[in-house]
């Protein structure tokens, strides 16, 4: 099969497997961090070399005209044929979770049409869990549709997940729970398949971010700035990472959730 004749169920497909062989592979390297250190370096980097050199081979193979993200990349204006697609690979989300042998972590993959994205996938191979979504379309995990939170308002039930130091920039009023789970990605399905209320996020990239802002989006959540406008994550294709913290949640309820953080100064 040539990329001429690729077609989104080809690319779906193709994603699907992909992923899941990248999430086996990544488990060679699973939990097997130096454990006297706090953070083993040299274990993640092998492990993002050997996955990302499996995911450009697997490419090459199917799809030889596709591109891989870069981050420098650039729009250069429309194309045609296999050029017109973009792979945005990202082999480890929750690194720290990884060395570790906690099992919060995985791998996105996303893929954009002439910079549209297309496709977005997040596999965590130890659960099991495969979230997935067209743009625009339902977003699912593995075969079940998922959905944002159709709770309407806050309460001490409600969930709210944040970066390791959210405690340094914000006091919070918020009256339900509050929870640190150490992988992006993660933070962000779970408040797609409504496990959640929102998450806030912060030093991410356009790598980081491309798979689970589709994914997001078709459950029905969006992605908001800290001022309350909405986020575009189409500025940040040049490279540069996004310092500011971001808001995920139900477009309805990010005011509010809002109102229960005062940002330390």
């Amino acid at each position: 099969m040539t990329s001429k004749s690729a077609d989104i169920e080809d690319l779906a497909a193709f994603a699907t497997e992909v992923i899941r062989q990248s999430g086996q592979e990544a488990l060679r390297f699973y939990g097997k961090g130096k454990p006297d250190v706090k953070f083993d370096d040299d274990l993640v980097t092998d492990a993002e070399l050997v996955l990302t050199d499996l995911f450009q081979r697997h490419l090459k193979a199917r799809f030889s005209e596709h591109l891989l993200f870069q981050y420098d990349q650039k729009n250069k204006g429309y194309s045609h044929e296999g050029e017109r697609y973009i792979w945005i690979f990202n082999p480890l989300d929750g690194v720290a979770n990884f060395q570790a042998g906690i099992p919060i972590w995985g791998t996105s993959l996303a893929l954009l049409d002439n910079f549209w994205p297309i496709l977005g996938l997040f596999y965590m191979p130890v659960t099991g869990d495969l979230f997935h979504a067209r743009a625009g379309h339902t977003a699912f995990r593995c075969e079940e549709e998922i959905h944002i939170s159709s709770q309407g308002s806050i309460n001490d039930e409600s969930l709210l997940l944040t970066h390791s130091r959210f405690h340094q920039y914000y006091h919070s009023t918020f009256p339900g729970k509050i929870r640190g789970l150490g992988c992006t990605s993660a933070h962000v399905c779970y408040v797609a398949m409504g496990r959640a209320e929102a998450a806030i996020i912060t030093h991410e990239s356009y790598q980081d971010l491309a798979a689970a802002q589709v994914i997001a989006e078709a459950a029905g959540a969006k992605i908001f700035n800290m001022d309350e406008s909405e986020f575009s994550l189409g500025d940040y294709l040049d490279g540069n990472r996004i310092d500011d913290h971001l808001l995920i949640v139900n477009a309805d309820m990010h005011v509010q959730i809002l109102s229960y953080l005062q940002e330390i100064t």
